[in-house]
C-alpha cells in the first residue's frame, strides 16, 4: 500500500552543500568559542560543538587526511571536496594523547556515521579541559558563504550549509 514510501527511501539525496554534526551536543559559533585561533576563525569558518558523548563520528563519506600525533584532532576530505577539521577541545594537545583514541588511520576511507575517535569526556572535564570542539572547513576560500545551523543536535544532524 505505502511502496512509493519504500522507493523515496532508496533516493540518495545530495549533500554536498551541507556538513553534518561530527558530535552530538549544542552547536555554537566560532565567535563563542573560548580560544582567539577558532574564534577569529584563523583556521577557517565554521561552528563548534560543545559534545555531550566522547566520540566523533564521519559527517560523510570521506578519506581521513590527518590524525594529530596528539589524537586529539582528525582531518578529513570529504565525497564533497569539503576539506574539514574536527579539533576536539581547547588546549587538549598538552594532554599528549591521553583520553583521546583514534579508530581510524591516515588514508582510510570511511563511510558518514563510521566512528572515526572516542575521547573520555568525563576526564576531559574533570582535567578542566573545556571540551568544545571546532569544525573547521579548512578550505573555506572555496565557498561564497557558510552559514551556521545553531541549537542542539544528534550525530550526522545539519550544522551547517554551504554555497559556492
Amino acid at each position: 500500500m505505502f511502496d512509493f514510501l519504500k522507493k523515496n527511501k532508496e533516493i540518495e539525496v545530495d549533500d554536498s552543500n551541507v556538513i553534518k554534526a561530527p558530535l552530538e551536543g549544542k552547536v555554537i559559533t566560532m565567535k563563542e568559542v573560548n580560544d582567539p585561533i577558532f574564534a577569529e576563525e584563523l583556521l577557517g569558518k565554521g561552528v563548534a560543538i560543545q559534545p555531550i558523548k566522547g566520540r566523533v563520528v564521519a559527517p560523510a563519506n570521506a578519506e581521513v587526511t590527518t590524525i594529530a600525533d596528539t589524537k586529539h584532532a582528525i582531518g578529513l576530505t570529504l565525497a564533497s571536496g569539503v576539506e574539514l577539521l574536527i579539533h576536539v577541545g581547547l588546549d587538549t594537545v598538552k594532554l599528549n594523547g591521553e583520553y583521546f583514541t583514534p579508530c581510524v588511520k591516515i588514508g582510510d576511507k570511511v563511510k558518514v556515521g563510521t566512528v572515526l575517535m572516542e575521547f573520555n569526556l568525563e576526564q576531559l572535564k574533570k582535567k578542566g579541559f573545556d571540551t568544545t570542539t571546532a569544525i573547521i572547513i579548512s578550505n573555506t576560500a572555496d565557498y561564497s558563504e557558510i552559514r551556521p545551523i545553531l541549537g542542539k543536535v544528534r550525530e550526522l544532524d545539519k550544522i551547517i550549509e554551504l554555497s559556492r
